[in-house]
């Protein structure tokens, strides 16, 4: 049967990057193939062309675009399917697909390589590793208080993508204390739950009156 969707997945390369600039810089693989189907203006046809088994063509060749994206250092994902631009990618222009499947090839030759190497090391306990388990906490909370309002709005935004919520967006950016985004939260595939949230930054403890205005929204 003859392709109806007739992108290569080294053709995605681009249309992945701006998908994920255009969602804030994250985005859950749900919510990348529907933004790549606005980038390209894909027809029904093209969307649901099947590729295997209920697995479209667009889901299976986005999903080899991002894994040679990431082997080049322009994207990385977490264990829930949460895919970010590194610092890298989102300062990326259009990217060289030759040049990202060349580097791609040569990460794995090398991975290929060492893992006979890798097999006779041992590993050797850091002693202050427990201290730095510490550090890290203070680093991270010093750099969160730090960061642009911007900046923050997308932490919250990938933050509530990593606990599962789905088409999150950020729907205003004020400082009047409005809503600043929304997102569906789906369980067990039956039920979901529209959320709203505000990304605000607090020195002490949130009063109960602020949780009571952000109710009364």
């Amino acid at each position: 049967m003859a392709d109806i969707f007739k992108y290569k997945y080294e053709e995605l390369f681009n249309p992945t990057i701006q998908a994920l600039k255009n969602l804030g810089g994250s985005g859950a693989i749900s919510e990348i193939e529907d933004e790549v189907s606005n980038i390209l203006n894909l027809s029904e046809e093209e969307i649901n062309d099947i590729h295997k088994g209920s697995r479209t063509k667009l889901s299976y060749r986005l999903a080899w675009a991002r894994t040679y994206l990431k082997n080049a250092g322009l994207l990385e994902n977490s264990i829930r399917g949460v895919w970010v631009l590194t610092k890298r990618g989102n300062q990326a222009g259009k990217v060289d697909k030759t040049k990202i499947k060349r580097i791609t090839r040569k990460k794995i030759d090398e991975q290929e390589k060492s893992k006979s190497e890798s097999t006779e090391s041992g590993t050797i306990d850091d002693p202050d590793s427990e201290i730095d388990e510490f550090a890290w906490q203070d680093e991270l909370l010093s750099i969160v208080k730090n960061i642009d309002p911007t900046s923050f709005e997308k932490l919250c935004q990938r933050m509530l993508r990593e606990l599962g919520f789905k088409n999150v967006e950020v729907t205003r950016k004020s400082n009047d204390g409005g809503i600043d985004g929304r997102g569906i939260l789906r369980l067990g595939g039956v039920m979901s739950f529209h959320i709203m949230f505000q990304a605000k930054r607090y020195s002490n403890t949130v009063s109960s009156s602020v949780v009571r205005d952000f109710r009364g929204q």
